[in-house]
């Protein structure tokens, strides 16, 4: 087994999850990889293995603690404990209304993710990363937890809540070695958009090599 630790996405998929996993697992990491579609995930470990990347996958739904924190273990135990784990699920774009058509179910569903799953995703991770003495977490929300719009209301209600979750996380686990960070994309991830994946993949293989800033918002 690698002497590093592994690169765990929760939420992976063919975009930015797929770049991160490629850009990690360059460095010499293990990758695993949980999101919902079992398919997905195959094909996506699929294509990482034909880089040479050794990969892992194990399908949760990330709003269920229980099925979350058993995928986490699932792949901790194919591909070793993590030293980096990424939170960046996509929300359903069901949830984004206009702040009086947003409802409290919407709120609920989103929180759920965003939010209850960063913390089950933390809760499982953190105590080993914490006895290690070190391990980084990487969390990703979009622009409305800076720039909150009427017509998306969920989204910026779910992220500011995930932001302020995320500063805590590193505040608290910043004496134990294990660093925690958001980045804030602003507009649109994809080939030829406004963010290509790769570039928002190789900022966060930044700041988790420079572990200085906690907080990075890419326009």
């Amino acid at each position: 087994m690698s002497e590093k630790g592994s690169f765990i996405a929760v939420g992976a998929g063919p975009g930015l999850g797929a770049a991160a996993a490629r850009r990690f697992g360059r460095e010499g990491h293990r990758v695993g990889l949980i999101a919902r579609s079992p398919g997905a995930l195959s094909a996506l470990a699929a294509d990482l293995r034909r880089d040479g990347i050794t990969a892992a996958t194990a399908s949760a739904d990330i709003t269920g603690t229980s099925a979350l924190q058993a995928a986490l273990r699932e792949v901790e135990r194919q591909v070793g404990a993590p030293e980096v784990v990424l939170f960046s699920p996509r929300p359903s774009l069901d949830w984004i209304k206009p702040t009086l058509d947003t409802g409290p179910a919407d709120i609920r569903s989103a929180v759920a993710l965003s939010v209850a799953g960063a913390a089950a995703t933390v809760q499982a991770v953190a105590p080993g990363m914490r006895e290690r003495g070190h391990g980084t977490l990487l969390f990703t929300t979009g622009g409305a937890a800076v720039a909150p719009h009427r017509d998306r209301a969920v989204s910026a209600i779910a992220y500011a809540a995930e932001s302020a979750y995320v500063r805590l996380v590193n505040e608290t686990l910043a004496d134990y070695g294990v660093y925690a960070a958001l980045a804030t994309v602003v507009g649109p991830i994809g080939v030829g958009l406004t963010h290509e994946p790769d570039t928002v993949a190789e900022h966060l293989w930044h700041l988790h090599a420079g572990r200085t800033q906690a907080l990075l918002v890419l326009r």
